[in-house]
């Protein structure tokens, strides 16, 4: 009798491949019956063929969990750990003109993008206008918050990657999935990384993640934020009061996912 796996490993990348009915499965564009050779060039030797693979293969489309979405994560985090999915980072490291960003970095950061689709913030949202019973109408959301203690697992080992494109994109893909129950006793470790994190990075998206991450798990970032930062928290706060305020009165009334 074969013993079954932990319960954090994934599938082995084939077997999903194989395993999975594509061609039944929605997408933002019809059926994924084409997406298993898009899946499958990801782990192509060329460079240039994974980046146009990648932007075939890693679907989304408002903020939205799609059925094809949670076969595509898991491949996609089975396949973090592949030779061929690391082959460009040392290209990418000396040379900072490289025409394409290390392929491990590109699904991180699809990843992380996605699994901020299916946060608790997004969940909260959803949940005001579903009677706080929103996963019972959204089966794709709630298989992948279901599998996110398998997708940290996949990403964990990347938190301390050599190259600061995978590591930074690593880090902010386990910022959402660490918000599993399960995975409490990881956000420690999390919380040292997404500090170094905010010590080097300017981009706006990713400081404001990793300082709402920070907030949430109880530490004191008063001495993280920068200038920028206040004035976006403060900007991002008014915002908030006047579509709350509006609600009601011809503002909008809908949250994401449309």
């Amino acid at each position: 009798m074969t013993s079954s796996p932990p319960p954090e490993t994934l599938p082995e990348h084939q077997v999903i491949l194989e395993n999975t009915d594509w061609a039944s499965l929605m997408t933002p564009h019809g059926t994924g019956e084409l997406l298993p050779a898009a899946l499958a060039q990801l782990l192509d030797s060329d460079p240039a063929v994974r980046a146009a693979a990648a932007d075939e293969a890693l679907i989304g489309h408002q903020n939205t969990i799609y059925e094809a979405t949670v076969p595509v994560a898991q491949f996609v985090a089975a396949i973090l750990d592949h030779p061929a999915t690391a082959a460009d980072e040392d290209d990418a490291a000396a040379d900072a003109d490289a025409l394409h960003p290390p392929t491990r970095a590109v699904l991180l950061e699809w990843l992380s993008s996605t699994a901020f689709d299916a946060d608790d913030e997004t969940l909260a949202s959803c949940n005001r206008r579903f009677e706080g019973r929103y996963l019972d109408v959204d089966a794709e959301m709630r298989a992948f918050r279901d599998l996110r203690p398998r997708f940290y697992h996949a990403v964990r080992p990347l938190l301390d990657a050599d190259d600061p494109a995978v590591r930074d994109a690593a880090v902010l893909a386990a910022i959402p999935l660490a918000e599993h129950p399960d995975l409490t006793g990881h956000r420690d470790e999390l919380a040292a990384r997404t500090r170094r994190l905010l010590a080097t990075s300017t981009d706006r998206y990713t400081r404001d993640r990793a300082l709402d991450a920070l907030r949430s798990w109880g530490h004191d970032v008063n001495g993280l934020e920068n200038p920028e930062d206040v004035e976006a928290r403060e900007s991002y706060a008014r915002f908030r009061a006047e579509r709350e305020n509006s609600r009601g009165w011809g503002g909008y009334t809908d949250d994401p996912p449309f």
